[in-house]
């Protein structure tokens, strides 16, 4: 790439966005393997959870997501957020056919092609379940396997309010998966990205005989395989800074940046507001965030 593309890479940020602080766990990922990239990382707060809302309503909120990132020139989307992706990735690729979209996928190929057992468990929202995505990747690379699936609306709560191991988290994966792990499961897959963060609560309940799988390193990988297809890696060696927006309450989001990516994190992060226009018509930057 030529001085010109480096520096037009440079200017343009890589866009995350997520209902809330799930996305989070692929912005973690993103951060350690593309060190230098810029990103903008959207949590739209105001409306979370995603997942007991209709499959319709969350597209309509995740085309306005988009376009708040595409306002401020993204030159990547990752959709964070496995509800999000279900509901719009097909739609956003049709509106936005100039911006590439990584969405998120329920990692069922891993976890049929490693199950001893014959048998996986996956756990999503609702919403998640319900989408053609969801459908198409278990029809794609589950066949012979046994699917056992589970909606865990409470677990994205949880990690909304950055209580991945307590006693509640704890009580509530027993009550959720228990009855997986009793049907025979010998993979898990996280279908919300929310998930990862009560990760090491779920393999301490369900035990090491349960592999618990979790794709948000390999849609990182993805979004690197894009950006270098398309001459946008960013080639610098400076750290690449991270802005974060949030339709919900500045404060709390930052005490939960502080529990999930710690309070290093937390201490030095450059987090604003963004406002739903009357009607939820668009997504904008708060005054005070201009």
């Amino acid at each position: 790439m030529g001085e010109a593309g480096s520096l037009q890479a440079r200017a343009r940020p890589v866009g995350l966005l997520d209902s809330g602080v799930g996305g989070l766990s692929v912005l973690r990922e993103v951060r350690a393997q593309l060190p230098a990239e810029d990103v903008i990382y959207v949590a739209d707060q105001g409306h979370v959870p995603y997942g007991p809302r209709s499959i319709e309503q969350v597209r309509e909120f995740t085309v306005k997501l988009a376009r708040f990132l595409i306002a401020q020139d993204a030159k990547l989307i990752v959709v964070a957020c496995n509800t999000a992706s279900a509901a719009a990735l097909y739609t956003l690729r049709e509106l936005f056919p100039d911006v590439p979209f990584v969405g998120m996928e329920p990692a069922v190929k891993p976890a049929a092609h490693e199950t001893q057992t014959g048998t996986i468990g996956v756990i999503a929202t609702e919403a998640t379940f319900q989408g053609e995505l969801y459908a198409s990747v278990v029809g794609r690379f589950a066949q012979g396997v046994e699917v056992i699936t589970a909606a865990c609306p409470e677990f994205v709560l949880l990690a909304e309010a950055g209580e991945t191991d307590s006693p509640a988290a704890h009580e509530a994966i027993r009550r959720r998966l228990l009855p997986l792990a009793e049907a025979g499961i010998d993979q898990l897959v996280l279908g919300c990205t929310h998930f990862p963060f009560l990760k090491p609560a779920i393999q301490a309940v369900l035990g090491p005989g349960v592999t618990v799988v979790d794709p948000s390193a390999a849609v990182a990988r993805q979004a690197g395989r894009v950006l270098e297809a398309r001459g946008l890696l960013n080639p610098g060696a400076r750290p690449g800074h991270v802005t974060y927006y949030t339709s919900g309450e500045v404060a709390a989001f930052r005490r939960v940046l502080g529990a999930l990516l710690g309070e290093p994190v937390a201490r030095g992060a450059d987090v604003r507001a963004a406002c739903w226009t009357e009607g939820d018509a668009a997504l904008a930057a708060a005054p005070s965030a201009l």
